[in-house]
């Protein structure tokens, strides 16, 4: 289980459109957050492993990039889950973004304003 932060955690991409609308929403809720690149830095394994209990693997990949598209579905497909944990881990840009980190250790890919209402402004 992932240690509590003292803030939220948000891997994104700076060329990422969705990555800018989650940025500029959290902006506008005023919530502060750390800002990683995840070309540069991967979330940690814990983090990934985290995120495949709470969201299972189709919500981990991002099946629209290029990195994803080189690799295939079909072998993504094949890959056992400690394999798809070390792809994830070794190119950023075949986790889905932005990949969220809440300061209680809950993840959410993608970005969707109600959930991460529900994850951030409404959490106890």
């Amino acid at each position: 289980m992932s240690q509590p932060q003292d803030q939220p955690r948000l891997y994104s991409y700076g060329s990422c459109s969705t990555c800018r609308k989650a940025l500029a929403w959290l902006k506008q809720q005023g919530i502060e957050v750390e800002v990683i690149d995840i070309t540069t830095q991967t979330p940690s394994q814990q983090e990934l492993e985290s995120a495949l209990e709470q969201l299972g693997r189709s919500r981990l990949f991002n099946t629209s990039g290029q990195s994803y598209r080189a690799l295939g579905a079909a072998v993504v497909k094949a890959l056992s889950d400690a394999e798809a944990l070390q792809a994830l881990a070794a190119d950023g840009r075949l986790i889905k973004r932005p990949f969220l980190v809440t300061a209680a250790g809950r993840i959410s890919t993608g970005f969707n304003p109600q959930d991460w209402t529900t994850l951030l402004v409404q959490a106890p």
